[in-house]
């Protein structure tokens, strides 16, 4: 322990024995650090926060969803920063001037690219920054040169937003329509083409519909026509049965003698065959020959004559008007089997030309199909590039506009100061104790017994005249002046950074 005590009072004093280098070499140091350090150019960041809204109801009504706009917002993030955009921003601002060759201008946007970031911070938030570095130009201008870049690039991120896909828009419509034309063209040369067919072969003319579909449709309106006529025919027997069992006309004043007897073996008659007896029935055979009896009864019969049922003529009514529903489905039926066995024995005679019939409906019919949906889809993509164009469907809002830096982010020039005189004062120090060490000099006599291995008897202090402790008096007073000097260039340093930070501000 006390050897390394010896040791550190040996170096102390070593170093404080030759002050004078120490003060030289941290001078030198200094100086030179210093002037490095005034050299380096202050850096100066800009920053921004913008939002981007996307919801939008008119958009979502046309097919542009949230998911389409966000993939625009996500596209133009990551080609925000592209060699084009970059450029843009460089010629826009002061960057430019002095830019004449691709090669300066390529070198420029390299260097841009590594100061402009632009970081999500959530899903619809996003923060831009910029860093301008630049020894050429004055702190205020580099401190504008930053405010300036991060505000082309909100420009930027604005007018790729609100042009979204136009331009790549404009190009597909261009194609559709070509598309569209020639649909059409294809369209009228078929039509042509089936025009001429049906002019040729009248009996096959088709309209809209193919041979097959208007068969399968007449088919089909049959079978409608023959539930129909089931129905009629039903309602035609009910009231045929209901006539049977209503008399044609009544009494006049006595409902007794031939005829009343006549009128209710006849109501008789009637009410069997509604519960469905046949004429074969015993009890119909009976009541019928009932019936010619009385017949005769009643026509010699001398007394008042009947009057008009007025039920039996509503009756006959219902009745005459269902018939004519029987018959004209009927007719219809008939029209529509003379319809279909016309066109099938037509097929069966011509079957080229029915072939033919059928394709030239079917590739009608496959024209006109793509057409109307090529143009559909036309419609919806010019409907949805307006809607870009006029009724943005992506809100940008800017929360923070581009900050106006008041302080430069890099270098921290007072603790670059602070550390050259650090590294000065060690400088010196460390070559004051170098040149200690190559000298033959001992500090203290424990070292010296240490070298020799013989015993120190004594050490003699140095002893100064009056004029050389004045001397060594005003030599201490130049050094602490030196010293003096030195820790005042470095707080002269820090105040004219902190002066130049409020020249900025």
């Amino acid at each position: 322990m006390n050897s390394i005590f010896d040791e550190l009072r040996s170096a102390i004093y070593s170093v404080w024995h030759r002050r004078w280098v120490v003060l030289g070499v941290a001078w030198g140091v200094c100086l030179l650090g210093w002037l490095v350090v005034a050299t380096v150019p202050n850096s100066y960041e800009s920053k921004a926060r913008i939002y981007v809204q996307l919801d939008d109801p008119l958009a979502d009504q046309i097919g542009i969803g949230v998911g389409d706009r966000k993939r625009d917002v996500t596209r133009v993030r990551q080609t925000l920063t592209s060699a084009v955009n970059l450029e843009k921003v460089i010629r826009s601002t002061k960057l430019g001037d002095g830019i004449t060759t691709p090669k300066q201008m390529e070198a420029m946007v390299l260097d841009l690219s590594k100061a402009i970031k632009v970081e999500s911070e959530q899903d619809n938030l996003f923060k831009i920054s910029a860093i301008s570095t630049d020894g050429k130009m004055s702190d205020s201008d580099s401190a504008k040169m930053a405010q300036d870049i991060v505000q082309k690039m909100i420009d930027i991120f604005r007018e790729e937003n609100l042009a979204g896909s136009n331009g790549g828009m404009g190009s597909q419509l261009e194609f559709m329509d070509k598309q569209l034309a020639e649909r059409q063209k294809a369209l009228e040369e078929a039509e042509k083409h089936r025009t001429e067919f049906e002019a040729r072969y009248p009996e096959l003319a088709q309209g809209s519909q193919s041979v097959m579909q208007r068969m399968e449709a007449a088919r089909s309106e049959v079978r409608g026509i023959d539930s129909d006529l089931a129905g009629a025919q039903s309602a035609l027997a009910a009231i045929n049965g209901q006539l049977a069992g209503t008399p044609a006309t009544l009494a006049g004043t006595s409902t007794g003698g031939a005829r009343g007897a006549l009128a209710q073996a006849q109501a008789d008659l009637a009410g069997m065959k509604a519960r469905g007896l046949t004429d074969n029935h015993p009890d119909v055979i009976s009541l019928k020959n009932q019936i010619a009896a009385l017949r005769g009864s009643a026509a010699n019969e001398i007394g008042p004559s009947g009057i008009p049922n007025p039920a039996y003529s509503s009756l006959q009514s219902i009745k005459a008007e269902r018939q004519a529903n029987v018959q004209s489905l009927q007719a219809r039926r008939a029209a529509l089997q003379a319809d279909l066995a016309r066109v099938t024995s037509q097929q069966i005679q011509n079957p080229q030309v029915a072939a033919e019939a059928q394709r030239i409906s079917r590739d009608y019919d496959v024209l006109k199909q793509a057409y109307d949906k090529l143009l559909q889809n036309r419609e919806q993509m010019q409907l949805r590039g307006q809607v870009e164009n006029e009724h943005s469907s992506i809100k940008l809002q800017v929360i923070d506009p581009p900050s106006t830096p008041r302080k430069p982010i890099a270098p921290n020039r007072p603790l670059l100061l602070f550390g050259v005189l650090i590294v000065g004062l060690g400088a010196g120090a460390g070559a004051a104790f170098a040149v200690g060490q190559l000298r033959s000099t001992f500090a203290t006599t424990a070292k010296l017994e240490r070298a020799f291995g013989l015993p120190v008897l004594g050490a003699i202090s140095q002893n100064l005249t009056d004029v050389g402790r004045a001397m060594r008096r005003k030599k201490l007073k130049y050094f602490y002046a030196g010293s003096a000097a030195l820790a005042g260039v470095f707080v002269l340093l820090l105040a004219s950074e902190m002066i130049q930070r409020g020249m900025v501000a």
